[in-house]
């Protein structure tokens, strides 16, 4: 798969999975204690694909310095989400906003 192909459908995927995340912080801001979990689990499946489609391009046919810089925050951003459904999702507490906006 040729760089270009490989970043268009990790937008893709990722896009999708950002509108699960604007949809799930409505919902937590609106003062829900937190989403549910079929959206957040969904939300984390199209993230985690696209993440793991941009990872796999990087190391092997190589993508674009941004992309690079982009794949970096993005697995800060996996691990703030995972964070966020281990320790509080999972237990059924509630979403701290401060949290929910960080992995924004």
């Amino acid at each position: 798969m040729e760089p270009n192909s490989s970043l268009q459908v990790a937008t893709a995927l990722l896009g999708l999975g950002a509108a699960g995340g604007l949809v799930m912080a409505g919902i937590r801001l609106k003062g829900a204690d937190r989403p549910p979990s079929w959206l957040a689990m969904l939300h984390g499946v199209l993230a985690a694909a696209a993440l793991t489609l941009l990872a796999y391009a990087a190391f092997t046919v190589g993508i674009p310095t941004l992309a690079q810089y982009a794949l970096a925050v993005l697995i800060v951003a996996a691990l703030g989400g995972a964070a966020i459904n281990l320790m509080y999702h999972s237990k059924m507490l509630p979403l701290p906003i401060p949290m929910v906006i960080g992995h924004a």
